[in-house]
């Protein structure tokens, strides 16, 4: 065997477990499932799935039209920790009338050569809510090298069932494969989620696939199918990212339209113009955004007439603020009533917001509601209205040429800053005069964690004495400030001592209210911390506060993106007034990384200033919100470095 052939061959062996996915049988162990024992690509993982498939297709039982879903599934325990894969949870769907109904489940636990199969009585269903359900079972017998086999069947009425195949899980997978059979009657929207490629995508046209008896004619079918191989784990242990939805690597379907086999055409998927006419006359959205005449009789006269536009409307924002209490609920969807919420000074977001809007139309201020999907909730789709996307209301205000996105449901949230939570990227303003349009989130841009200290040497008691100012500007500012007003000042002081290094002591604190606003907030802090002197040498930490304590980017590698929410700054600015009969031994180096097009990045410089002095500066930036997966190792550097700044730099005194 030529070196040609012997790579050929070793990509073969490879492939094989792949290859060999075609036609796997129940109850069939392969040599490759038997004998894996670690995941080469993800040591870690404690479980993996050696096969996954799925089928989708129409079918006629009994005088209906079924939905019918197959799924088979070996899943192998690589580790003790990952027993608890052995617990099976199946959802399905039910309305008032009709229920999706799950059969043929066969379940079996393989150790070696000992099979153990799930007795039917061990399985049971659980209601979960209104409209779901789930049937849950547990395999017997499991252990690590315990390989745990299942299949199923679900017959479903509900055609919008059809929702495509998650490719990407917590654990690995070898391989997993998705296929459908769909006649011509129905016709669905699909998008692929997540950077990983599909290893197999094909499409073909099948003649005359699909017919109903009693109905002449027949359907053709698009057959599909779709397959990934080694797909990897999906973690969202990290942090610094937006809802998993976005990024977990899948195939979404959504049901567009169907044509019934007795005559009639349905659409599920509508226009932004048919969405703008339904919201105009919805009573719990719409309707709601009328009520000009009810908050004019019930807010003080001079709020809506007052000041030029600009101070009108902060001060209506301002108003709103202060007569609500949040209940913590969004309640797009919910039954909102504004004039009992305001009556009552308490109610959801949008009810809040809703509010808002009607009294900054009142003042003659153009104010439209803005639709979005919180963080947490995914990036709504923007190729055609999918309203279960979103979940927020926010005010979208135009004044003199310039537009604030407003959400009153927090008393502390500046005017023109959005909660945390919002900052994800797009909304859907419903212009009812005109027509709906996209408009983009920008969050705040000044956002920094800014600390100044001045540090002096006390060598009598053996301490360092320093006042610190803490400047936090932007979103810092609305974090520092809650937690400022949620808690005593004796707790806030004792959670702050704790973050300082060398046991550090606070004496005397103080809010500078005069230097801050509603965008910053400056404290005021004097402490006392140890000093660490061996023989003639007193090294010092320059870092009283540091801002990270370890890295959050720990993972090898990342297949989606790192997402901070807003641009960030975090700096130090110290002086060290060097005392009298001590000199200068040695500074740390000089640390400089600047990221890809200059997006951001780390200094840390160190000088001896005249008049016997040290001064540092640390300054670490953000310079965009978002980052691409390929400049994940970049910021776990970046982050890296920061770390190794500020906790292992000292400037080291020697004593004459």
């Amino acid at each position: 065997m030529n070196k040609t052939q012997s790579i050929l061959f070793i990509l073969f062996l490879q492939w094989l477990p792949v290859l060999a996915q075609d036609n796997v049988e129940f109850g069939i162990l392969t040599s490759f499932d038997r004998n894996l024992e670690t995941y080469e690509k993800d040591t870690t993982a404690v479980a993996i799935y050696l096969h996954e498939k799925g089928d989708n297709y129409f079918e006629v039982r009994d005088g209906y039209i079924w939905l019918i879903t197959k799924y088979h599934a070996k899943i192998k325990i690589l580790d003790k920790s990952g027993i608890s894969f052995s617990n099976i949870e199946i959802p399905y769907y039910h309305s008032d009338k009709n229920t999706e109904e799950i059969s043929k489940v066969r379940a079996i636990t393989h150790n070696g050569t000992v099979v153990t199969s799930v007795n039917k009585k061990e399985i049971f269903d659980i209601s979960l809510n209104s409209n779901w359900s789930e049937k849950r079972f547990t395999f017997p017998n499991v252990q690590k090298g315990s390989i745990l086999e299942y299949t199923y069947e679900v017959k479903s009425p509900f055609y919008f069932n059809l929702t495509g195949w998650e490719f990407q899980k917590s654990i690995p997978k070898i391989y997993s494969e998705y296929n459908a059979k769909i006649p011509g009657n129905w016709i669905y929207n699909r998008s692929l989620i997540g950077e990983i490629k599909l290893d197999i995508d094909e499409a073909k046209l099948e003649k005359s696939c699909f017919s109903v008896p009693g109905i002449s004619g027949s359907a053709d079918c698009e057959v599909l199918r779709y397959a990934m191989h080694n797909v990897p784990s999906f973690k969202e242990a990290e942090e610094f990212m937006l809802s998993a939805n976005n990024y977990r690597s899948r195939l979404k379907f959504e049901l567009s339209e169907y044509s019934s086999f007795y005559g009639g055409k349905e659409k599920f998927t509508k226009s932004w113009s048919d969405v703008d006419k339904e919201f105009r006359a919805d009573k719990d959205i719409g309707r709601q955004l009328v009520k000009k005449s009810f908050f004019e009789k019930k807010v003080p006269a001079g709020l809506l007439v007052n000041g030029e536009p600009i101070e009108r409307a902060k001060n209506i924002y301002s108003f709103i603020q202060n007569h609500y209490t949040w209940n913590k609920r969004y309640g797009l969807w919910k039954k909102n009533k504004v004039k009992t919420a305001f009556d009552e000074k308490k109610g959801n977001a949008a009810e809040i917001n809703i509010s808002l809007i009607n009294l900054l139309n009142s003042a003659g201020i153009k104010a439209n509601m803005m639709l979005l999907a919180t963080r947490d909730r995914g990036l709504p789709k923007m190729n055609h209205p999918v309203m279960s996307d979103f979940n927020y209301i926010v005010a979208k205000v135009d004044i003199d040429g310039t537009s604030y996105l407003l959400d009153a449901s927090s008393k502390t949230m500046p005017f023109g800053m959005l909660p945390f939570h919002c900052l994800n990227y797009i909304g859907r303003v419903m212009d009812f005069k005109n027509d709906s349009y996209w408009f983009n989130i920008l969050p705040e841009k000044r956002n920094k964690k800014n600390i100044r200290i001045q540090l002096e040497v006390n060598e009598e008691n053996k301490s360092i004495s320093g006042v610190m100012n803490q400047i936090n500007s932007g979103y810092f500012s609305m974090l520092q400030r809650e937690e400022i007003n949620q808690s005593s000042q004796e707790d806030y002081l004792e959670r702050l001592e704790n973050e300082f290094i060398e046991d550090g002591r606070i004496g005397s604190y103080k809010l500078l209210t005069a230097n801050s606003t509603n965008k910053k907030v400056v404290e005021r802090i004097e402490f006392e911390t140890n000093q660490n002197i061996i023989d003639q040498y007193l090294y010092i930490n320059p870092f009283v506060l540091t801002f990270f304590s370890e890295n959050p980017f720990l993972a090898e590698d990342r297949n989606y993106p790192i997402d901070f929410g807003y641009t960030r700054s975090y700096a130090i600015t110290m002086n060290l007034k060097v005392p009298k009969g001590y000199q200068i031994k040695s500074l740390p180096e000089t640390i400089k990384y600047v990221l890809p097009e200059n997006d951001g990045g780390l200094r840390l410089e160190t000088k001896k200033n005249y008049g016997d002095s040290v001064s540092l500066l640390f300054d670490l930036t953000l310079g965009i919100s978002q980052y691409p997966s390929n400049q994940y190792d970049n910021i776990k550097t970046l982050f890296a470095k920061a770390i190794q700044a500020q906790t292992q730099t000292l400037i080291v005194l020697q004593k004459i």
